[in-house]
């Protein structure tokens, strides 16, 4: 008998159907993959499982040990959620209440599900936390989901998950903020608590590599419809569908020319320390060095790629480079020639539009309050005022298109999007400016092979064509092959390794980055490098 089975579910919104006539089973202890690009139903149709889609009309059946979830009242769903079956959400930012620390998010899970006292929950909190490689669990667990990096606070959103040790177990993307060191880690730490707990586990991803590496069956979807159902080697092997054929032929390729880097610096940062003051017990702090005595360079029409583990200090140099950061910056930031650092707010302003910023989480990043259109536009209408409405609404239907979205979706909000067309609503509103520096935070961490491919190729011609200079953030080192012609490696805040990118990507000198290349998985030659 299966644990679940999802029998011709169709899930539609105001009439337009999403999910059309899909069916597959899961059983006890199996590990099941959803695959396709952005848009194709799979979150939706994971979320239908415990009927979390808001004004969603169901048809079909969802059985979980022969229980229909669809006929279920609300009431009887509370006591399902986060108990029988949970669920790691996409986006652990939106998704962890801003107001409370990690640690009373987690020990909320267990007091309610399984009756434990707060001393003993928070207690259990912490293991949670430790088992996830967040380190410094007990530190950790008094911070607020704002303090903790994306990667470390996807891995609190696994804790939250696995607390009360679920029959199955809903992942999606669970590795999309992870460095390829924790990735590798939480990989196996799901794979141990599916082998001791007899858990199944329904993955959702866009990461082949990992599909491959997990499952013991995968599903593809396209547009709303499960297309191939396969056991994983026999989909990797002998692909029936011509678009699993398409999403396995997907992989990043060199996209930069060794030579098409500029000679003359844009932005140089000296001697950059960045430091923070972090709560120690109830009343007492201390400063935290985040980034320490980094010095770098960018030129123009050059990628930069910073690459290190997820607390490594890269994001927070990059918000310093751009005078975003909240953390105290000492050191010196010139961008052409002018000393950010003696700028006064309004001398910045005019400068934003020279250099732009892709942050990681889109959702985060977008205004749930205003359409495509306004978001896209605020930064023309703020900088171009001589454009004139009608001129902005022209510009925003080019960029649109440029990155591979339609203009008739300029009336729609962000919470309409999948996560990968919200990431790329989140380019098109740097492009539009046509900056000549953009800080690229993970750009396409949120989006499926294809779909990836694509935006690098975007960003690639951009750069040629304008010569933008990107400071390419990523863990993703199959990504730092593709498009950056140098490299920054960093750990604790300091820089271990740098130097030509192809250089430091095929034969590292330090141990830390030999570490880092081999917990990567690739697909080269159908086989992966995982450590």
């Amino acid at each position: 008998m299966s644990l679940l089975d999802v029998r011709n579910l169709t899930v539609a919104f105001d009439g337009t159907r999403v999910v059309d006539d899909v069916g597959f089973s899961i059983a006890a202890g199996e590990k099941f993959a959803l695959v396709g690009e952005s848009g194709s139903g799979k979150t939706v149709t994971a979320l239908s499982i415990l009927r979390l889609n808001q004004d969603a009309t169901y048809g079909g059946s969802i059985l979980f040990e022969d229980d229909d979830l669809l006929k279920r009242s609300e009431a009887a769903m509370r006591a399902v959620r986060g108990k029988d079956v949970a669920m790691i959400f996409q986006e652990p930012m939106t998704a962890l209440n801003p107001l409370f620390t990690i640690g009373n998010q987690i020990a909320e899970v267990l007091m309610l599900h399984e009756g434990l006292s707060a001393k003993a929950a928070a207690l259990r909190a912490v293991e949670l936390l430790d088992k996830t490689g967040i380190p410094e669990p007990q530190r950790r667990a008094l911070s607020y989901p704002h303090q903790l990096s994306g990667g470390q606070r996807q891995r609190a959103m696994i804790a939250m998950a696995l607390a009360c040790r679920p029959k199955l177990l809903i992942a999606d993307e669970p590795t999309t903020a992870l460095d390829v060191t924790i990735k590798v880690q939480i990989i196996e730490l799901l794979n141990r608590l599916q082998r001791e707990e007899n858990m199944a586990v329904l993955m959702i991803t866009h990461d082949l590599n990992l599909v491959r590496h997990f499952a013991d069956r995968v599903g593809v979807m396209e547009k709303g419809r499960m297309v191939e159902v396969a056991p994983t080697a026999e989909l990797f092997e002998q692909p029936r569908e011509a678009y699993t054929k398409k999403l396995l032929a997907s992989q990043p390729h060199r996209l930069v020319d060794e030579t098409s880097s500029g000679t003359v610096p844009l932005l140089r940062g000296e001697h950059l320390r960045c430091t923070f003051d972090i709560k120690k017990g109830w009343l007492k702090r201390e400063p935290f060095v985040a980034v320490d005595d980094v010095t770098i360079t960018v030129k123009r029409g050059e990628t930069l790629g910073i690459v290190g583990e997820s607390g490594s200090g890269k994001s927070t140099l990059g918000l310093a480079l751009l005078r975003l950061s909240q953390a105290r910056v000492n050191g010196e930031v010139d961008f052409d020639g002018r000393d950010l650092g003696r700028l006064s707010s309004r001398e910045l302003r005019p400068l934003r539009a020279r250099m732009q910023i892709v942050f990681q989480d889109p959702f985060a990043s977008l205004s749930p309050r205003r359409t495509i259109e306004q978001i896209v536009g605020e930064g023309l209408a703020l900088h171009q005022p001589q454009l004139g409405q009608d001129g902005v609404r022209r510009a925003v239907a080019d960029v649109l298109t440029e990155v591979g979205l339609s203009p008739a979706m300029m009336s729609r909000y962000p919470h309409e999007f999948s996560g990968g067309q919200r990431q790329r609503i989140a380019i098109a509103r740097v492009l539009v400016l046509k900056p000549e520096m953009v800080l690229l935070d993970e750009p396409t961490s949120a989006l499926d092979v294809s779909v990836q491919q694509q935006i690098l190729v975007l960003l690639a011609d951009l750069q040629r064509k304008y010569g933008i200079a990107y400071i390419f953030i990523s863990h993703d080192l199959a990504v730092m092959r593709a498009m950056a012609h140098r490299v920054m490696v960093m750990k604790d805040g300091k820089v271990v390794e740098s130097g030509a990118a192809m250089e430091v990507l095929s034969h590292p000198r330090e141990a830390y980055t030999q570490r880092l290349l081999a917990a990567a998985v690739y697909a080269d030659a159908g086989k992966s490098i995982a450590a």
